[in-house]
């Protein structure tokens, strides 16, 4: 005899999970709707005297990459760049450049390092966001003069503190990325 105790699941619903499978829907569009949200959320109008909000569509691409590095292809740099370049305004292919640029080292830096910690990535990501802000703005035109490097560091410190947060919703992204459907069998 059974016993059916044993198939209880953590909600209390009797049954086995084994006839579960993960959406394949969920499983590509929830990183690249995040990342394409994220970009166009930086566009929304803030009235502030310089740069305030962190590059978002930017720090999501690193924190997808970093913490599911086989979720993005290589190639996604492209196309994330390129929207980033329609909603932000940056001059076109900019984004295109550093997204890609971006792609590429973190590959590097997965080649030479493949198991790091919470406290590497979080280095990583604030080094890459450093040269991705000052990148973009000396790309917009501008000279980097000492007023305008000190009206980008709040820019650049709320990237850093921001990366945590945002690496903490990802990975809650995640796990609704690989929830288990019901498949009638």
């Amino acid at each position: 005899m059974i016993d059916r105790r044993a198939y209880k699941t953590r909600r209390g619903k009797s049954g086995r999970q084994i006839n579960r499978d993960q959406s394949p829907f969920l499983l590509v569009v929830v990183p690249w709707a995040t990342i394409l949200l994220a970009s166009y959320l930086q566009s929304i109008p803030i009235a502030t005297a310089g740069p305030l909000l962190p590059p978002l569509g930017f720090l999501f691409l690193l924190a997808w990459r970093l913490l599911r590095p086989g979720v993005l292809p290589i190639w996604s740099g492209i196309v994330f760049g390129m929207c980033d370049d329609l909603f932000s305004g940056q001059p076109f292919g900019s984004a295109i450049l550093l997204f890609s640029a971006t792609m590429l080292v973190i590959e590097i830096i997965d080649i030479r390092f493949p198991w790091r910690g919470f406290a590497q990535d979080w280095a990583i990501a604030a080094g890459i966001a450093v040269v991705y802000i000052i990148a973009t703005t000396l790309v917009s035109g501008s000279r980097l003069t000492l007023p305008l490097f000190a009206s980008v560091v709040p820019q650049l410190l709320l990237s850093i503190v921001a990366y945590p947060f945002i690496a903490f919703i990802v990975s809650r992204l995640d796990r609704l990325r690989n929830m288990r459907l019901r498949t009638i069998a």
